[in-house]
This record gives C-alpha cells, sequence and structure tokens, in this order.
C-alpha cells in the first residue's frame, strides 16, 4: 500500500495498529474495541430502564441516574451506559 504512510500521521488504538501491522482483516470476531464487549440492551430492559426514568425524573435535588441504577435488576451496567440508553431512548 502505497498510501500506508498517511496513516502514521493520526494517533490510533491499539487495535487499529494491531490491523495496519497484521493486515485489516486480521482482527477476530469479538475483538478488538471494548464497545464490542458491552452487551446490548434487551426490551425487557429498555421497558425497565423507560419506567424507572418516569419514576425517578422529578427527584429533587437528587442524581437521577444514582437512583436508576440503583434499582436496575440488572447488575453490571455503568452509569455511561445507562446515560447512553437514555439519550438513544
Amino acid at each position: 500500500n502505497k498510501k500506508a504512510f498517511v496513516e502514521l500521521l493520526f494517533w490510533k488504538s491499539p487495535a487499529a495498529v494491531n490491523e495496519m501491522t497484521k493486515g485489516y482483516s486480521s482482527l477476530q470476531e469479538g475483538e478488538g474495541t471494548t464497545r464490542s464487549r458491552v452487551p446490548p440492551w434487551t426490551p425487557q430492559e429498555e421497558q425497565e430502564l423507560r419506567e424507572l426514568y418516569w419514576k425517578y425524573k422529578e427527584l429533587e435535588g437528587g442524581d437521577i441516574i444514582a437512583a436508576i441504577l440503583s434499582h436496575l435488576p440488572t447488575p453490571g451496567r455503568t452509569r455511561r451506559q445507562v446515560v447512553k440508553q437514555l439519550v438513544r431512548m
């Protein structure tokens, strides 16, 4: 690839560097970025999140996301994941 030197001008993640050195199809399914390791939200989890949001959205002076996280039945969800899913919904 004669234009590979252009790729060296920009910061890369470790997964991108691995692809550059070993070939662009070298990553196997499930490897690479952490985004691929985040479990998707099921419809039941989305419904529960929606119900918890409507329950705690009028919380005065409190942290809505912290209240939702404490009552979310699925453990292991991070604050960032919950906020991102609420924005997406």
